[in-house]
């Protein structure tokens, strides 16, 4: 059994500056309890021996493969642009500077 108490949840409660009603330090010291309760059942399984894992399944790699595909020519690209100019997009400058 933990040491959490209803005067600690009042105090955690303070320092979240979340007020909180008598009912729910009640309910809430009977949660953090539980919680602190299944990390020390955790922290005594979680040995050297014990592997770390980061997923309960093996993971692969979900990726696929690069494959060259059909890309616009420069000009393709501008049709459709406001402005173009030396075949790059023409835009205003947002920072007050020519770059």
């Amino acid at each position: 059994m933990s040491e959490i108490t209803p005067d600690l949840v009042r105090h955690l409660g303070v320092l979240a500056r979340i007020q909180l009603a008598d009912e729910e330090v009640e309910r809430l010291t009977g949660e953090l309890d539980v919680i602190v309760d299944n990390i020390a059942k955790v922290s005594e399984v979680a040995t050297p021996e014990v592997a770390a894992t980061s997923h309960p399944i093996p993971m692969q790699n979900v990726f696929r493969a690069d494959e060259v595909g059909h890309t616009l020519t420069v000009d393709e690209a501008l049709k459709n642009a406001p402005d173009a100019t030396d075949d790059r997009f023409r835009v205003t400058a947002i920072l007050g500077e020519e770059q």
